[in-house]
């Protein structure tokens, strides 16, 4: 096998590589079941001696973690992006958005190389379509879709993949368009820590904190975001939105 030859397969399949041997160190390890509130609270205190006596290393871990699960698609993108805020504070967010960047371009690199070809020649109806406005307008279309928290992070990933953008543009507004939301998500977080050191079930009461209902209000705002950018794109002719986006 030529040297050149074999460049071409390591960046055709070596994300693909990437992703089964996250895949099954994740399931391996039983990380799943432990991408839970419960599970925070319950072991709380112990995780946040370990992130004041080794933050670096923790932070490492955190890291790995976050970008196994959003690599993998496990269920636990949310409960991650509250971890780094009790653990490491508001500013914890830097690190969320670090974490899902990261697993998000490992899933979209896959889905530009090793399935690339074939999702191209026979696309989902709906990837088709935000493929599409991807191609047309890529940054703006893909900063649009990552400022609205609750779209699924794996339909973007695929679809950026799909439309084969340029990984710098796909990472860089990947990370702008996160921003928002994981800072919030951290700040919540940050809250919930000081509940769970005061002892007792969370409640309505408990809920009227200003380090809960702040952060809680930053979310309502950050959901006028992506009307008031498709507004701004209107302006400037820009690709429209999927349908299912324009229904939210």
């Amino acid at each position: 096998m030529t040297r050149e030859r074999a460049v071409t397969l390591l960046r055709r399949f070596g994300p693909l590589a990437v992703i089964v041997i996250l895949f099954v160190a994740a399931f391996a390890s039983g990380l799943a079941g432990h991408l839970s509130l419960e599970e925070l609270r319950t072991r709380g205190a112990e995780l946040q001696a370990f992130a004041r006596e080794k933050p670096v290393l923790c932070a490492a871990i955190y890291l790995a973690i976050y970008v196994s699960s959003v690599a993998v698609s496990l269920p636990g993108a949310l409960i991650l992006s509250l971890t780094a805020g009790f653990l490491f504070g508001p500013l914890g967010g830097a690190l969320a958005v670090t974490g899902a960047t990261g697993g998000s371009t490992v899933t979209y690199l896959v889905f530009r190389t090793a399935f690339g070809d074939v999702l191209r020649r026979k696309p989902d109806a709906f990837l088709a379509r935000m493929a599409e406005g991807l191609r047309r307008d890529a940054f703006n279309y893909l900063l649009t879709l990552r400022l609205i928290p609750a779209f699924p992070l794996l339909a973007v990933n695929v679809a950026a993949g799909v439309a084969n953008i340029r990984t710098r543009t796909f990472v860089l507004a990947s990370i702008l368009g996160m921003i928002p939301s994981s800072f919030i998500y951290a700040g919540i977080g940050a809250g919930l820590g000081h509940l769970f050191a005061r002892g007792g079930p969370v409640t309505i009461e408990t809920l009227l904190s200003p380090r809960i209902y702040l952060p809680i209000i930053g979310m309502g705002v950050l959901a006028f975001l992506p009307l008031l950018w498709r507004h701004w794109r209107k302006g400037r002719g820009a690709a429209p939105l999927p349908e299912s986006l324009d229904e939210k």
